[in-house]
């Protein structure tokens, strides 16, 4: 680290928290960040399952494929600059890059791109199960994945849509390292891992500088990216966990972006100076009913639900910068999604509903909700509204833990819940809203047509897994909608929001990307004007 780069850092985090004026200007040439970051446990790839941990994973390494920072809904080349694929055989040919160096100057070979895969079959940390989907095990994996020139051929089990395996080899844990530089810190066969943890060995935008656990983390810029260099040549993100203090450091001018501010701290925001970017986030809210209960095994329940919930009336009150409207399972920011909202409230046309389909009224409900802001807030405005059409909502605040695990075994009636897909792939929440196979209380499996009791029709089931094999991206796209608006009708859950970020800037920070989950916020393109 040279001097002036020491001056820098030192500077920033010797700036003041006094209240005032502004009192401080961030370098020109470097972003500093104001973020709680207090939640990272691991930062090798083969291990990160955290957010902040994915943003680090996406700014340091290359993929094969990835989402990029120019268009974040399109899948591009990363490492390779092209592929084949052959969905009868079961394979995928990636041919490399030439000329890609990592940040230590070691060529990118196939050999690191297998022994990065091979790490995380072997180490078989939280984000393993991603890329073992594709049929990989320790024992069968030399067969699996092997390199010939500058090519490597990926082979995967199971009726898997090409388009499905490229999501998957475009996930966090897919990460490419440098195998000669994490061999040489290999301690007792860890592969590298505890050194990864507090280091990191990609071909990224930016390498890791600093990284101190609930403090700081600094990246610096890859002049040699093949991408095209960093416009900045430094990101600082400082770790400050309390939202008010991120507004104020804002404010004077000690940071240039605060990422996790409150909707009142957003809205108090001066106009002179500061913007304001929202984005669309990957979680969807919603409410379900557990089958299990006799009540609420009525088709003309689900449907008058849809209509008795104001949605425009809590996105612009309660939730007003928190959450949008949404009412599908897939969430928009990624292709595939629907954006059709065909539900609003309409209390008339739910007593109907339920006049027309028999359900006997009044009827009384338990429904689960996360005993803090906004969901206890929400659950009271949904109470309200559902009350007026008899269906009466006896609130059962609780932990997100007590909640989950009831939830887990079966044991709610109704329950008010947000979902968020596990990788960037319409199958990762199709097979939760779309799919159940096996409605037995001993089939337990982690989707939520299980958890409450809903046997899912058999034409669902089908063309659930359909669109997981079928190898024509647009047509399965299409398959994906069609899957979501029969979801949005027939199914004994509605979903309502959702959620969005709001992040306070500088007025001179151009051209930060933040797509709809972590695994896509790039730092390559921010300008400071």
């Amino acid at each position: 680290m040279n001097i002036l780069t020491r001056s820098i850092a030192a500077a920033c985090l010797a700036l003041p928290f006094a209240g005032g004026a502004a009192v401080a200007e961030t370098p020109p040439n470097v972003l500093v960040v104001a973020q709680n970051i207090d939640d990272i446990v691991a930062i090798d790839p083969a291990q990160a399952y955290e957010f902040t941990s994915s943003e680090i994973a996406t700014n340091v390494y290359d993929r094969l494929v990835q989402y990029d920072a120019d268009d974040t809904t399109k899948l591009v080349g990363g490492l390779a600059e092209s592929w084949d694929m052959d969905a009868d055989a079961k394979t995928l040919t990636f041919t490399l890059r030439d000329g890609v160096t990592f940040h230590s100057g070691n060529p990118v070979r196939p050999e690191d791109v297998i022994f990065s895969f091979k790490r995380v079959i072997e180490l078989n940390k939280n984000p393993a199960f991603i890329l073992a989907q594709l049929g990989w095990t320790p024992e069968n994996f030399d067969d699996m994945v092997t390199g010939d020139g500058n090519t490597v051929t990926v082979r995967y089990s199971g009726d898997f849509s090409p388009a499905f395996v490229m999501n998957v080899l475009a996930a966090r844990p897919a990460s490419i390292v440098d195998r000669e530089l994490v061999m040489q810190n290999e301690v007792d066969g860890d592969w590298g891992n505890a050194w990864l943890n507090q280091n990191t060995a990609g071909s990224g935008p930016f390498m890791l500088d600093t990284y101190r656990s609930s403090e700081l983390l600094r990246l610096s810029a890859n002049k040699d990216y093949h991408k095209g260099a960093p416009k900045l040549d430094s990101i600082i993100i400082r770790h400050v966990a309390e939202a008010a203090t991120q507004q104020l450091l804002l404010q004077q001018g000690d940071v240039d972006i605060a990422r996790n501010m409150t909707p009142e701290q957003v809205a108090s925001l001066p106009e002179d100076g500061f913007k304001i970017g929202t984005y669309p986030q990957a979680t969807v809210h919603f409410i379900s009913y557990n089958l299990k209960t006799p009540e609420l095994n009525n088709p003309a329940l689900w449907e008058a639900s849809r209509y008795l919930i104001d949605y425009g009336g809590l996105t612009s009150t309660l939730l007003k910068g928190q959450m949008e409207k949404h009412q599908a399972f897939w969430p928009k920011g990624f292709p595939g999604a629907l954006e059709d909202t065909p539900y609003s409230y309409d209390p008339e046309k739910a007593k109907q509903i339920l006049a027309d389909g028999g359900v006997e009224l009044p009827i009384t409900v338990e429904m689960d909700v996360f005993n803090f802001a906004p969901f206890t807030d929400v659950a009271q405005s949904i109470q309200a509204s559902f009350a007026e059409a008899g269906i009466n909502f006896e609130l059962q605040p609780g932990t997100t833990a007590g909640i989950i695990t009831k939830y887990r075994a079966r044991e709610h009636e109704a329950i008010m819940l947000y979902w968020g897909p596990d990788f960037n792939d319409p199958h990762s929440n199709a097979k939760a809203f779309a799919y159940n196979a096996d409605n037995s209380d001993e089939a337990y499996i982690s989707t939520t047509t299980w958890r409450n009791a809903w046997a899912v029709p058999e034409e669902m089931n089908k063309a659930t897994m359909a669109a997981l094999t079928e190898a024509d991206p647009e047509k399965r796209n299409e398959m994906y909608l069609e899957l979501q608006r029969e979801v949005q009708k027939t199914a004994p859950f509605f979903i309502m929001f959702q959620g969005t970020l709001q992040v306070g800037m500088a007025d001179n920070v151009e051209n930060y990307v933040h797509g709809a989950s972590s695994d896509l916020v790039f730092y390559r393109l921010v300008e400071k004007s």
